[in-house]
């Protein structure tokens, strides 16, 4: 294992060859390498040829540097994309953090429990240097707002010492070039519902005159941070492809209205085909006795076993829609299987239904939605990979093809097919803002009620069928 410490750098001529001497000193678990990131922010004291120098000495030093002064996030945004540890912690440049207490940090990621780790300067650490009453009262404010928009319980949301599995590190993209950086990551972690753990760390704060730069604007511009991000769901990076999909049906009242016409369907044994990060599972799953979650994607794989760690009825399966035969039990047989959003992205979507009459029992209920209407196809089908929209006819047609007859079809969200038709078809985006999809989900208590009432198609298409005997 690697552990990659992520180093901002911005004039710190003072004090960043003892800081890089006590990094590369530090104890860490046995057998784990290091190396060392740093990101030299435009530094103009003569940093930057201490820094040089010191990487110039030893392999572990991976040196870079913005030919602009942008910020600490900025920095760290840079170094993020750099590191090539299984685990990644963010070191300032200024020694008030002990790089001593990394195997501490550690522990509860090598141990299984978390996805990311804070080091609180307010839990009984070993030692703090007492500062002033209102530097820490506002640190103290902050991070009790943060809470409060972001339902965590940290006591140190503004902590340096944040700890990562890298995988989930980079699949997060960080908007923030200066210290909007800590309110930013703790949101969309816990919007990730990511496992974290605090843990006590000393700390050796500075004074302004010392070379602290943090300031109370920093303080007013994070407030600004936790609300933007608490109104906007930004929480994948692009090459984890489905993040527009994700913010797209990740809304909870949209979702809770889509739960609603699914579940009358939904048996006691149930396997769902694309189960994303569990949102319709979390839903679903109430009183039945096996919920299998199948996804192919690593980090939604990841974000299902956190969040049904603990419900024994819910299982979690690596599972390909493009190759499904590799399905861990063929002995399984569901009463009824979801599969939401998946055929049109699928080259030949009859391999795919032809495996899941298979595992349904006799009699057994197939739920399907795909987007609905050829018309629509445009630029967003084709950013989500979206090979394909249907109509109720060809949808019936190909699900008889593969041994299931169509109980009902039904149209949904006709609200959202206007704005489709505008961003796909008008406009050519790549993608819905993520302010009218949050405005669209606080109204869908509206939209529910008209939906039916609205003359146009919906933007979706769901279908229940039936596994059909081959010789009926």
């Amino acid at each position: 294992m690697k552990l990659s410490i992520l180093m901002p750098v911005y004039n710190e001529r003072t004090m960043v060859e003892r800081c890089i001497s006590q990094v590369l000193a530090a104890p860490i678990p046995e057998s784990m390498e290091r190396e060392l990131v740093i990101v030299d922010d435009c530094s103009t004291d003569g940093t930057y040829a201490i820094l040089e120098r010191l990487a110039g000495q030893t392999g572990e030093i991976r040196l870079y540097r913005h030919e602009r002064n942008a910020g600490k996030g900025a920095a760290v945004r840079t170094a993020i994309g750099k590191a090539a540890g299984d685990f990644a912690i963010v070191q300032d440049a200024d020694l008030e953090y002990d790089p001593s207490e990394y195997t501490r940090l550690l522990r509860p990621l090598l141990d299984g429990r978390a996805d990311a780790v804070f080091g609180s300067r307010y839990m009984a650490g070993e030692q703090s240097r007492v500062l002033p009453f209102w530097h820490s009262m506002i640190n103290k404010g902050l991070t009790l707002i943060s809470n409060m928009f972001c339902n965590l319980n940290l006591t140190d949301m503004e902590t340096c010492y944040k700890v990562f599995r890298t995988d989930l590190l980079k699949s997060i993209p960080i908007r923030s070039d200066r210290f909007g950086f800590e309110p930013e990551i703790v949101m969309k972690c816990a919007k990730r519902k990511l496992r974290i753990y605090e843990v006590p760390i000393s700390y050796h704060g500075r004074t302004y005159e010392e070379g602290k730069k943090i300031g109370w604007r920093d303080g007013l511009k994070a407030l600004g941070v936790v609300v933007k991000f608490w109104l906007i769901d930004d929480l994948y990076a692009a090459p984890y492809g489905r993040g527009v999909l994700d913010n797209l049906t990740g809304t909870p009242q949209y979702l809770g209205w889509l739960a609603r016409k699914l579940r009358p369907h939904v048996g006691d044994t149930v396997l769902e085909i694309g189960a994303g990060i569990g949102n319709i599972a979390g839903r679903l799953m109430g009183r039945r006795t096996l919920y299998v979650a199948a996804e192919n994607d690593a980090l939604h794989l990841h974000a299902l076993n956190n969040r049904f760690l603990r419900t024994p009825h819910v299982l979690v399966q690596s599972f390909d829609p493009e190759r499904p035969a590799g399905f861990a039990d063929p002995e399984t047989r569901f009463d009824t299987v979801l599969c939401l959003n998946v055929l049109e992205y699928l080259e030949q979507p009859g391999v795919l239904l032809d495996f899941l009459r298979g595992v349904l029992k006799e009699n057994g209920t197939l739920l399907v939605l795909v987007p609905n209407g050829h018309s629509l196809f445009g630029s967003l089908d084709k950013s989500l990979g979206q090979r394909r929209r249907y109509n109720k006819a060809e949808l019936k047609s190909l699900l008889e093809a593969h041994g299931f007859s169509l109980d009902r079809a039904f149209q949904l969200n006709k609200a959202g097919t206007l704005p489709w038709l505008v961003y796909s078809r008008v406009l050519g985006a790549e993608r819905i803002s993520k302010l009218v999809l949050k405005i669209f989900d606080k109204t869908v208590w509206i939209w529910r009620r008209l939906d039916a009432l609205m003359p146009w198609p919906g933007l979706s298409l769901v279908a229940v069928a039936r596994k059909r005997d081959r010789n009926g």
